[in-house]
């Protein structure tokens, strides 16, 4: 009677080096992309802590000496602050210019993500003939430059809108406190091709049962789109109101040519421009000013960071 020992097959032994080894090479690449992931970091943030240490500076320090010498001398004062946002001279009253950004900033992303996610909606659950031809032709609109709109908008509110000499639209005959109209138009315009593409892509991913289930119960199209499509789709309506309050706020082109550069309508941007234009001498107003600009951003991103990942990270796994 013979005895046969077990053996250990070849395939065991080459596959236990080899899982060590995409161990290893997991283990390596997830050290990498982290110490790649905080050098970014301290590369994107260094030169924000740079310009807020600047802003509380005295003026002969930031004359004279780097940010970094805050550390060895530290001196801080809000008088810079104090000058750009409440001073009555030429390079004060921030302030005014700050609630004219914010005026002119919250419609304009309202109006968008309102009219994108209905016309989405629309473009994604209803049938009617020509739906596609429709959604490629929003498609098509993102690739016009916004520059080239300009002109044939200037004439729509200069002039109206004439169809075979007959008045369709009239002209826009506004005063300076009636010009933000003009502005929330041209940002809704400009917005709304690239607002109905990605809430379409969001929209359509949806589950179709989900859709047949509420028709079933006797649920109309706006029943739907109120009480079901809303409610998830809010993570892309948030990734895309963070991309368009950050465009709007950080704007100077469109307002400058729809609001004009008065006290009334100015946006913070054409301030800010103005400063480092007639002052561009003076490093602690821009500075201070620079700073104020950048601060409602942040609030807005770091608030709704969760719900912008979560619109990024949209159907790109499927479980």
């Amino acid at each position: 009677m013979t005895t046969t020992t077990p053996t250990v097959g070849v395939g065991a032994q080459a596959t236990e080096p080899t899982t060590r080894g995409a161990r290893v090479r997991k283990r390596l690449n997830s050290r990498t992309a982290t110490l790649v992931s905080v050098v970014i970091a301290m590369l994107w943030t260094i030169p924000t802590f740079g310009l807020f240490i600047s802003s509380l500076r005295p003026e002969n320090e930031i004359k004279t000496t780097g940010w970094w010498t805050f550390f060895s001398d530290p001196q801080i004062t809000l008088e810079n602050y104090q000058e750009v946002l409440f001073s009555s001279g030429s390079s004060g009253q921030l302030a005014s210019y700050f609630i004219n950004s914010l005026a002119i900033t919250i419609p304009s992303v309202l109006f968008p993500l309102a009219f994108a996610s209905l016309a989405a909606y629309a473009l994604a659950w209803m049938n009617f003939k020509g739906r596609d031809w429709v959604y490629i032709g929003i498609f098509a609109l993102q690739i016009v430059p916004l520059q080239m709109a300009l002109v044939p908008l200037l004439r729509f509110f200069s002039t109206g809108v004439t169809i075979a000499g007959v008045q369709i639209l009239p002209a826009w005959d506004l005063v300076d406190e009636q010009k933000f109209a003009q502005v929330w138009f041209a940002h809704t315009c400009f917005a709304l091709p690239f607002a109905v593409f990605l809430l379409h892509n969001f929209i359509s991913q949806l589950p179709g049962d989900l859709m047949e289930a509420a028709r079933v119960d006797g649920a109309t199209h706006p029943k739907i789109f109120r009480t079901i499509v809303l409610p998830l789709i809010m993570p892309a309506l948030a990734a895309f109101g963070i991309f368009q309050f950050l465009w709007v706020w950080n704007d100077l082109l469109v307002a400058l040519i729809f609001a004009g550069g008065g006290d009334e309508t100015a946006p913070l941007t054409v301030r800010l421009a103005e400063l480092a234009g007639t002052r561009g001498n003076e490093w602690q107003r821009l500075t201070a000013g620079a700073f104020v600009s950048i601060v409602v951003p942040l609030i807005v991103f770091l608030s709704l960071q969760r719900f912008f990942v979560r619109g990024l990270l949209a159907g790109s796994v499927k479980g």
